[in-house]
């Protein structure tokens, strides 16, 4: 096994603990968690915001039909194919060529699927031993927190306003409040901001109130398709980081069942569905899970709940335009625990498999994955890049089976 069981998997929250009303109070949760991340990638590169949280929406659906319902993973926006979207959307021929490049991307995943089916789990689990998946983990973690601290630094006030609610629901708290932190704090940050004068209601006067996302057809060109696809290569990687750490959140092995094939080919095939209707790549959040490590609560319902929300968000532009309205250091605030809580994750995946650091062996794959992963490390194929934790994991892969083990 890559990661050792949750030692509070007795405490935590599974299908089937909680009523109908809790579950979307926690699935309204996990909606705020998502939505800064999953609206900026449209934001940076020129895709419409209402498409993308439609098409997160359906994606977390069909991730979690294809995973039979058994994986807490929410598909929000992923951040890999940013800088090649806008070069395509710039010099070959506009977004919807990007998108056509998005659509192959997300194919070249049932590839990978394939190819995990026929060599099994145990194969897979010789490539991520503990030394590997732990500070792998940390590495994705650790390099969502420059985010937190930039969102935060514009006013710690009202960022350590909400960390506190935050650390006090989450350690004080009784009953079903306490598995609220993240929305405690949402609401506590967003009344200290209006209080503050920091919050403007312009863009909700300005929304209308219902519309239907503006779908887009993807086009194709062999120089689109060259630029974007070969993104899939480093997605794919940091998608199987993705599952290794919610698989060690929750305590169960996802990587064996439903299996690693399932959850490459959920997320891969939402990737391409997503893309022919004009949205972004998706991709599995950290953010999403962060919040299953600080509340334990593992039901995969609070996820599709989110995903319905997300769906009614892209039709109500209204509500995504009160939700747009909260304050970058009300998130950062929030997102310094939930980050932090994935690093975390990592250093008890080290700890409880009873790593021994003592050997320089160890000592030399976790000093590189975490440098390379952390460090901005960049290893340039012409026409793909390999960047942080997908560079550091697939180095730290090969450190591991090429090293002598110590005498």
């Amino acid at each position: 096994m890559a990661t050792s069981p949750n030692t509070n998997k007795d405490t935590a929250i599974r299908r089937g603990d909680l009523p109908l009303y809790k579950l979307i109070i926690l699935g309204l949760q996990h909606t705020f968690t998502m939505f800064g991340a999953t609206v900026l990638v449209p934001i940076l590169t020129g895709l419409n915001i209402s498409v993308a949280l439609f098409t997160a929406g359906i994606g977390t659906w069909f991730f979690h039909f294809v995973t039979k319902m058994k994986v807490p993973v929410f598909l929000g926006s992923s951040f890999a194919y940013i800088a090649p979207i806008i070069l395509v959307a710039q010099n070959y021929g506009g977004i919807e060529y990007a998108t056509g490049g998005i659509v192959i991307a997300g194919l070249m995943y049932l590839l990978l699927a394939v190819a995990v089916y026929f060599v099994g789990p145990k194969l897979i689990y010789s490539f991520f031993p503990p030394i590997v998946t732990g500070p792998i983990i940390m590495v994705i973690g650790l390099n969502l927190a420059p985010t937190a601290v930039n969102m935060a630094k514009d006013n710690w006030l009202l960022a350590g306003i909400c960390l506190a609610t935050v650390i006090a629901v989450s350690l004080f708290a009784k009953g079903f409040l306490k598995v609220l932190p993240v929305l405690c704090g949402l609401i506590v940050g967003y009344i200290a901001a209006i209080a503050m004068g920091l919050v403007d209601f312009t863009p909700v006067a300005q929304a209308a109130w219902f519309g239907l996302p503006p779908f887009v057809l993807p086009k194709f060109s062999g120089a689109a398709i060259s630029i974007v696809a070969p993104v899939a290569i480093a997605s794919m990687v940091e998608h199987i980081g993705d599952v290794l750490a919610v698989s060690a959140t929750v305590g169960d092995d996802f990587v064996s069942d439903p299996g690693l094939h399932r959850t490459l080919l959920g997320d891969g095939v939402a990737t391409s569905l997503a893309a022919m209707l004009g949205g972004p790549a998706n991709t599995t959040y950290s953010e999403n899970t962060g919040v299953l490590a600080l509340t334990k609560v593992f039901d995969p319902w609070v996820m599709r709940i989110a995903a319905c929300f997300a769906i009614v968000l892209s039709m109500i532009p209204k509500l995504g335009a009160v939700i747009s309205t909260i304050p970058g250091p009300v998130i950062g605030g929030i997102s310094i625990v939930l980050f932090g809580m994935i690093a975390s994750i990592g250093v008890r995946t080290v700890v409880e498999n009873k790593v021994d650091f003592s050997l320089n062996r160890n000592l030399m794959i976790g000093a590189v994955i975490l440098v390379l992963g952390i460090g901005g490390a960049v290893f340039d194929f012409k026409i793909f890049q390999l960047a942080g934790m997908a560079l550091g994991a697939i180095v730290g892969i090969i450190l591991n089976k090429i090293l002598p083990e110590d005498r």
